[in-house]
């Protein structure tokens, strides 16, 4: 039976047996399929990693680890799951590889677990800079168990590096605080991280320099950002985002003690039976990362960042850092527009068909809920199809909007140039 004939009687079955959930994500399908998606952490699967992950592994669990599972019966899952741990390290060029990471929040969780006891310190970058809740965030776990020093960006406008990380006060506070482990790695950054720099401040107080890339995976597999081997002892990940794959942590290492309390961290510190289906769309997405079309792919989402960048700026926009080195921007639209929130504007955009977030900016005196900024990605539109000349077009639009003042008939109107455009470039050709 085909792929196709399999999705087909998939859907009837959904369909006669549960109408009312069918419709909801037949509305969905068709939300993805109208409007542009520009959540920098957001992209569309192939339909090989949707027939993996909606597949019958859904129905086993499988406690444990390849060739030592708890339960009978996981010979094929052991097969599966040792594919795309063989595939993720072909991806990164690194030893070991776990897979079984729910997300890249768990991922993070047991990286901690493996190098720290709680109460122990380390030091990130503070969440409303780009970091993560899970970089000590105190709403999160691993702000409530450790304890976060943070390190800042370059506040000051008039300085040639505003904006990007203050590699000298990282290295000024691992010395005053001598922390176990620091990160780099980040949620809304848009410069190239320093790798080897970070490692040479980690070495020198004795700490363990872990390396969260889940927004910049796909980047670094396509060799469109410098790799945070062999610089990082630890490197977590999501799967989806850049690397396209379905929502999923992955942890990898090169050190073969490290890559044994990693194991025990995930299973069972942290997490019970892995979700296999998941894992098989990670295999999927990860054989689709070691094609060379996936090299080309990753490059094109950072030359139409660059293009969107350079639109915006001329329009008058202010932007964090100035630009963006990957796929991500942040707009700061204090200057431009004082009067409207990120949350406001973010609001409209989605109105108009353009889903994008609200962020916090340099010194935003906005909460985290308001904001006065926006971020936005590409790497969703590039799978689309889209190249630079439309991201040009993509920066007009993203412009009315913003100075619409809200009004619903210019909404409309953009909204419907957002339909045409979507139309011009459809999902999965």
């Amino acid at each position: 039976m085909s792929m196709a004939t399999t999705d087909a009687a998939a859907s009837a079955s959904l369909a006669g047996s549960d109408p009312d959930l069918f419709r909801l994500i037949q509305s969905e399908s068709h939300r993805q399929d109208t409007t542009l998606e520009m959540i920098a952490s957001e992209n569309h699967v192939s339909p090989a990693v949707l027939a993996a992950v909606g597949s019958c592994l859904t129905n086993k669990y499988c406690e444990g680890y390849p060739g030592k599972r708890y339960y009978s019966g996981c010979g094929i899952y052991d097969q599966v799951e040792t594919l795309a741990i063989e595939r993720a390290k072909q991806m990164f060029g690194c030893r070991f590889a776990n897979v079984q990471p729910h997300s890249g929040a768990n991922a993070n969780m047991a990286a901690f677990i493996a190098l720290l006891e709680p109460g122990d310190t380390f030091l990130s970058v503070v969440l409303c800079d780009g970091g993560h809740l899970t970089h000590g965030s105190l709403a999160n776990i691993s702000g409530k168990w450790f304890k976060p020093v943070h390190y800042p960006l370059i506040y000051d406008r008039s300085h040639p590096r505003f904006g990007r990380i203050d590699y000298d006060a990282v290295a000024r506070l691992a010395r005053e605080h001598k922390p176990k482990l620091i990160i780099c790695g980040y949620s809304a950054y848009p410069r190239t991280i320093d790798f080897p720099r970070f490692r040479q401040i980690a070495d020198e107080v004795g700490a363990t320099l872990v390396a969260d890339i889940a927004h910049i995976a796909g980047l670094v597999v396509g060799g469109a950002h410098p790799s945070p081997f062999p610089h990082a002892q630890i490197v977590t990940t999501t799967t989806h985002k850049t690397l396209r794959g379905p929502r999923g942590g992955l942890i990898l290492t090169n050190d073969e003690q490290l890559a044994a309390k990693i194991d025990k961290a995930v299973f069972p510190g942290c997490q019970g039976g892995p979700l296999m289906h998941v894992i098989a769309g990670k295999a999927a997405a990860f054989g689709e990362a070691l094609k060379p079309e996936f090299r080309a792919y990753v490059h094109q989402i950072v030359a139409n960042a660059k293009a969107l960048a350079e639109a915006l700026t001329q329009r008058g926009y202010d932007l964090a850092s100035g630009g963006t080195d990957n796929h991500l921007m942040l707009v700061d639209l204090r200057r431009t527009h004082p009067n409207l929130s990120g949350k406001d504007g973010a609001a409209w955009l989605e109105e108009a068909g353009i889903i994008a977030n609200k962020n916090t900016v340099n010194n935003d005196t906005r909460s985290p809920i308001v904001t006065s900024g926006i971020r936005l990605g590409t790497p969703a539109l590039t799978t689309r199809g889209l190249k630079q000349p439309q991201m040009v077009q993509v920066a007009g639009l993203i412009d009315q909007v913003l100075r619409s003042e809200g009004d619903k008939t210019k909404l409309q109107n953009v909204r419907k140039e957002v339909e045409s455009l979507c139309r011009q470039f459809p999902l999965h050709g």
